[in-house]
């Protein structure tokens, strides 16, 4: 037997209903895994840059608090990611970006298309730099055509209503919800220097500090001072060399990589002078050389950090 789209779709509609009465559906199940209780932040993707790898993914987080998700960066594969991390994709309310580098918006768009494809039908909020505004714009310029075609043809709201941005354009506060309080720094990720941000989100069980990108920058120690959670950008330096023998625009990425990012033993320098309670190491550079350790990744911070202190990985879950 053959069916027509519409008839697809009355079915997937019953399928929706059928959940709403409670029987058991990969999505139900997944909008009340999303909804637990307390505090907890997941690594989506931990390796810096845009390349695309069988391995870790490109950079993205998501925090829920009470299961509000808090979605951090949104490199390649993040909806995906969220997906396997049992985090409701129309459940999504709040998205912060650092900076626009690739590997850290490439995937923004998307997201928010997945979220309104799956059943999206509230309010999102972005917050990011000057420039994300347009980035929003110019992906509903080129999916205007699908867009206007499924919102007659299946029932959906206008999805470009939904995402408000709001762009920061210094340090200090962004958002303040009856529960969390989220304060932006401008730090420095050359040659992006002015429209850079490291994100403090002070939550009921802890504070957690996220800084991706960033050169070796004193402030962070004094923005993340008694943090209960640090979660920053780390380069091994020996890895960027044997990244740097097997390419062809060695010395340029060298010098660029050296210059823009925190280096392992740097980091173990700033979470020292925070004393914060636990460090978390993300969007390793390079994160795709798979012979990197983990006690090689420490080694260096440990010279000066003597904390609680892990390596992330894809899909880790760390509570408050």
């Amino acid at each position: 037997m053959s069916l027509d789209r519409r008839t697809l779709l009355q079915l997937s509609l019953a399928g929706s209903v059928a959940g709403a009465l409670g029987l058991k559906s990969g999505s139900a199940a997944a909008q009340q895994d999303s909804a637990e209780s307390g505090v907890k932040w997941i690594c989506l993707g931990t390796k810096g840059g845009p390349r695309i790898g069988t391995g870790r993914s490109n950079p993205a987080n998501v925090l829920l608090v009470d299961g509000v998700p808090f979605v951090i960066d949104c490199g390649y594969g993040v909806a995906r990611r969220l997906v396997e991390a049992k985090v409701a994709l129309p459940s999504l309310r709040y998205v912060f970006v650092t900076h626009m580098h690739s590997d850290h918006v490439l995937e923004f768009g998307n997201m928010i298309y997945g979220a309104w494809s799956a059943g999206l039908n509230h309010q999102i909020d972005a917050f990011g730099p000057v420039g994300l505004d347009a980035l929003a714009q110019a992906f509903w310029t080129s999916m205007k055509d699908d867009i206007e075609i499924r919102m007659p043809d299946e029932g959906k709201p206008d999805p470009r209503k939904f995402l408000v941005v709001k762009e920061i354009t210094e340090s200090g506060p962004v958002l303040a919800t009856d529960k969390v309080n989220v304060t932006a720094l401008r730090t420095p990720h050359p040659p992006i220097l002015e429209r850079n941000y490291a994100y403090k989100f002070e939550t009921p069980k802890g504070v957690i500090v996220y800084v991706c990108d960033s050169a070796y920058n004193p402030e962070i120690a004094k923005f993340a001072e008694g943090a209960d959670l640090l979660i920053h950008e780390a380069l091994y330096v020996p890895g960027v060399d044997a990244l740097a023998a097997r390419i062809k625009n060695a010395s340029t990425l060298k010098e660029h990589l050296i210059a823009s990012h925190t280096t392992t033993e740097d980091l173990g320098k700033l979470a020292a002078a925070a004393k914060v309670k636990k460090l978390v190491m993300t969007h390793l550079v390079p994160g795709d050389i798979d012979t990197i350790s983990d006690e090689m990744w420490m080694q260096d911070v440990r010279k000066h950090y003597t904390g609680p202190l892990v390596v992330a990985r894809d899909l880790m879950e760390i509570s408050l």
